[in-house]
């Protein structure tokens, strides 16, 4: 599974996974949410963000995600290509590649948070509304801190 940066060329095919996935998992949005969100999605979040895809072998995107500095800000995947690996692929890059360790996720997407604490994510903490102050709670997830070892001097 190649990872690669999309071109702006990509963003309509990002929209339409997005907006794919968000039906399939995101049951709390009423459709009047959906349509508030598809445009800050396209024209602001998907521009703040350095944003990594797959392509399924009909080179499609199957999975996309954006990374800020510290936070993976969005994984999405296609709803047909869910359980493949492609997000879990995604997440090992910004985790190993790109030494991300935080996540935000709707605190209502069971699906969501279910994968995130699979792959090891603890909640750090939540808040009552997502950015735009809308009444989606948001939990923040991280890796654990790995322990520290201490060097131990040994003489003879």
């Amino acid at each position: 599974m190649m990872i690669f940066r999309p071109t702006p060329q990509d963003y309509d095919e990002l929209l339409t996974v997005w907006e794919a996935s968000v039906r399939s998992t995101h049951h709390f949005l009423a459709e009047k949410d959906i349509q508030f969100y598809k445009p800050l999605i396209r024209e602001q979040y998907f521009l703040a963000v350095e944003l990594y895809i797959i392509r399924n072998e009909k080179e499609e995107i199957a999975a996309f995600m954006g990374l800020s500095d510290e936070l993976i800000e969005m994984l999405f995947v296609r709803p047909d290509q869910q359980g493949k690996g492609y997000g879990k692929r995604l997440m090992e890059y910004a985790v190993h590649q790109k030494h991300i360790h935080k996540v935000d996720v709707n605190e209502q997407n069971g699906q969501a948070c279910r994968f995130y604490q699979h792959m090891g994510f603890q909640v750090a903490g939540r808040d009552e509304t997502d950015p735009t102050g809308k009444p989606f709670p948001i939990l923040h997830l991280q890796l654990p801190t790995p322990p520290q070892i201490t060097r131990v001097e040994h003489r003879l």
